[in-house]
């Protein structure tokens, strides 16, 4: 699911991906340098995956589609619509959870909370302005997708307090180098992943 997510919007976005990568990545460095900051790569790389991550769910939120459905305010109504499972179940369902599990985590790593009411707060506030401004550009209000994307934004909440517990517990998980390679195999893998990229293939090819 998440690889076809790749597939479909890369060709649209990865413009936007590599200039606003590029501006944001030269002014950081800048900024880090004239202001005699300390350079953390694992913290430079976050904040600009959650950049990454913000344009990247504006453009799926606010691509322009042909929709033949009609907006939904009855709570679960279209949650219960699909089979367990199924393609339709997979995107439309999973799809919604899944898109805002980056946010939840995200979001709670940057205002370092800890309290699952306040990511509840954010998430509610994000998708209800989603769904709203789909309603004015042709697409549909789901009060459903409201749903799902708050059961993401908790999950990734819990994924953050998971990943603090073991930080604090674990002296290792402290040290900048460990972080900073442990990001760097995390991306690396997510890019194979979602690429569908086989390194063992090319090496043995």
């Amino acid at each position: 699911m998440i690889k076809n997510v790749v597939f479909e919007v890369m060709p649209d976005i990865w413009p936007m991906i590599i200039i606003i990568t590029v501006i944001l990545s030269t002014l950081r460095i800048a900024y880090i340098i004239t202001k005699h900051k300390r350079f953390q790569l694992h913290k430079e790389l976050i904040y600009l995956i959650f950049i990454v991550y913000i344009l990247c769910l504006f453009h799926v939120v606010t691509f322009q589609d042909i929709n033949y459905g009609v907006s939904n305010f009855v709570p679960f109504k279209e949650i219960f619509r699909y089979n367990f499972g199924s393609p339709k179940f997979m995107k439309n369902i999973m799809g919604n959870i899944m898109l805002f599990i980056p946010y939840g985590f995200l979001a709670s790593y940057f205002i370092r909370n800890k309290k699952c009411s306040v990511i509840v707060i954010l998430t509610v506030i994000v998708s209800l302005t989603i769904e709203t401004v789909q309603y004015y550009i042709g697409r549909v209000f789901d009060i459903d997708d409201i749903i799902l994307n708050l059961v993401g934004g908790i999950v990734g909440f819990l994924g953050f307090i998971g990943m603090d517990a073991i930080q604090n517990k674990v002296t290792i998980f402290k040290n900048d180098i460990i972080l900073d390679v442990l990001i760097i195999i995390l991306l690396v893998l997510v890019i194979m992943y979602s690429f569908n990229i086989n390194l063992f293939g090319m090496v043995g090819g």
